[in-house]
């Protein structure tokens, strides 16, 4: 028997299974329903708006804040009548927008900031005037790090 981690996905993988295949299908219709729907937008508001889905009439968006989100609704009408001259969505009725912040963000890259000369000798100066042994080796070690 196979562990999963062995198992590989191959051009007959998606021949032999149907439903990874009608899943297949699924999301490439809705990336393509989601392209349509941006493509609609003003382009300052599609930056940051995601489409969920549209069923019975009800199209579904998300925007990652809640000022996105009230400009869609804002201009609500002017939106689904764009988007009612596509096939996929002549039908749409109603637009419903939620807010769904972004789940992971790349924090920048935090540069340390070398120690001036000054500051490294006041530190250095303190750590001569302290008691504490483990505190001045702190400093001492905190005024090792200056700026050349």
């Amino acid at each position: 028997m196979k562990k999963q981690s062995e198992t590989r996905i191959t051009p007959n993988t998606f021949r032999r299974a149907p439903v990874l295949r009608e899943l297949m299908n699924k999301a490439e219709l809705h990336q393509q329903a989601e392209a349509v729907v941006l493509a609609t937008l003003p382009r300052h508001l599609a930056t940051g708006t995601r489409f969920v889905s549209c069923q019975e009439g009800e199209l579904v968006l998300s925007a990652e804040t809640a000022g996105t989100a009230s400009q869609i609704r804002f201009r609500q009408h002017e939106i689904m009548e764009n988007l009612r001259k596509e096939e996929l969505f002549r039908f749409v009725w109603k637009l419903k927008v939620k807010v769904a912040p972004p789940r992971f963000h790349e924090k920048p890259k935090v540069e340390k900031t070398p120690l001036s000369k000054e500051n490294a000798r006041l530190l250095k100066e303190e750590a001569g005037h302290t008691k504490d042994k483990q505190l001045r080796e702190v400093l001492e070690k905190l005024a090792s790090h200056v700026r050349d």
